[in-house]
């Protein structure tokens, strides 16, 4: 595998793993009432946010890891569970009143203090662990291991995928303001509900990728990777 291989390749797993697309519904929700300068800042700082905190995962993540003696088998299982408990709040409770902010229609003009305030609101649990979350974190340090093979080019190429990834990201959620009003309130709460079926059982599945490599054997490789063709 040369850099550009595994650059491209890892822009393909995190712009998968950080689904702008499917996280539109309930970042339009967050920002509903928002000027356009004003999602576009909201979305500048949470992407600024997700760049550097994966360039950090990618230098420092496995070191950490085994800094703490944490496996990444638990490190899965643990990620698995907060994932779970965000998708059971996403689909049983009132998930997207949670983050409107009721200020936002009140003063349209100040889009640096309200920036601040949504930042502070979706950092947890919308950055983390809704866009960044067990899998872009396992991704990012299991790419690491494989860029360190190809020196310094692959270290580039790596921190090009980041950062390619990122701004695809922010464009999409700078952008949410024609799906807001499309979908509507009652179209985003039932798209957050769906999502929140789908996080819970990729959590299920990040347990039972866990369970598995911490006890080989005792899960049936069919349950840990389901679909090992691709589906066909």
């Amino acid at each position: 595998m040369d850099a550009v291989e595994l650059g491209v390749n890892l822009f393909v797993i995190l712009f998968a793993l950080l689904d702008p697309i499917g996280n539109l519904p309930i970042f339009a929700a967050a920002t509903a009432g928002a000027s356009l300068k004003q999602r576009i800042a909201v979305s500048w700082w949470v992407c600024l946010f997700a760049a550097v905190f994966m360039v950090l995962i990618f230098f420092t993540g496995l070191w950490t890891l085994q800094f703490f003696g944490i496996s990444m088998a638990a490190f899965r299982i643990a990620g698995g569970i907060l994932l779970l408990l965000l998708g059971l709040e996403m689909a049983r409770g009132d998930f997207i009143s949670s983050f409107v902010d009721k200020d936002a229609a009140s003063d349209l003009a100040d889009v640096r203090g309200y920036a601040k305030r949504r930042f502070q609101r979706l950092v947890v649990p919308f950055a983390i662990p809704l866009m960044i979350g067990p899998g872009a974190i396992s991704a990012i340090i299991i790419q690491a291991g494989e860029a360190a093979k190809l020196g310094p080019t692959g270290t580039a190429a790596s921190m090009a995928a980041i950062a390619a990834a990122c701004v695809v990201t922010f464009l999409c959620f700078a952008l949410t303001g024609p799906i807001s009003r499309l979908l509507g309130e009652v179209g985003l709460a039932i798209v957050v509900r769906v999502l929140g079926l789908i996080l819970c059982a990729l959590a299920i599945q990040f347990i039972l990728m866990g369970l598995g490599e911490a006890l080989p054997g005792m899960i049936s490789t069919g349950v840990i990777t389901p679909y090992p063709d691709g589906g066909h």
